[in-house]
């Protein structure tokens, strides 16, 4: 499986993006679909997930403002990011788990100015 992201950017303050994923490739049942962010000198964090099912889970700090959402049938996520904030700038990882098998998607930058 093969993950292909797109979307990131630079942006100010207060106004927003659109990340796309896209998985391809041999897929049997890709369950949940997300995504993670990693500030420079910080952790990886899970910013939103969501499930084949539709349901979805957020970070705190981005509830609100961030929506995910999904099309099973184009095996695709997105995430809605609206009043974008400095402390949102990080790579942003697309993550899709195909039964027990974790995949990860080469990051992309999202920059927020102030």
């Amino acid at each position: 499986v093969q993950l292909q992201a797109s979307g990131g950017g630079l942006v100010q303050a207060g106004g927003s993006l659109r990340l796309s994923c896209a998985a391809s490739g041999i897929i049997s049942n890709l369950n949940t679909m997300g995504w993670y962010r990693q500030a420079p000198g910080k952790q990886r964090e899970l910013v939103a997930g969501i499930t084949s099912g539709g349901i979805t889970n957020y970070l705190d700090s981005v509830k609100g403002r961030f929506t995910i959402s999904r099309e099973n049938a184009k095996d695709t996520v997105y995430l809605q990011m609206n009043s974008l904030k400095p402390e949102d700038t990080a790579v942003y990882y697309c993550h899709a788990q195909d039964g027990p098998v974790d995949y990860w998607g080469k990051g992309t930058q999202v920059t927020v100015s102030s």
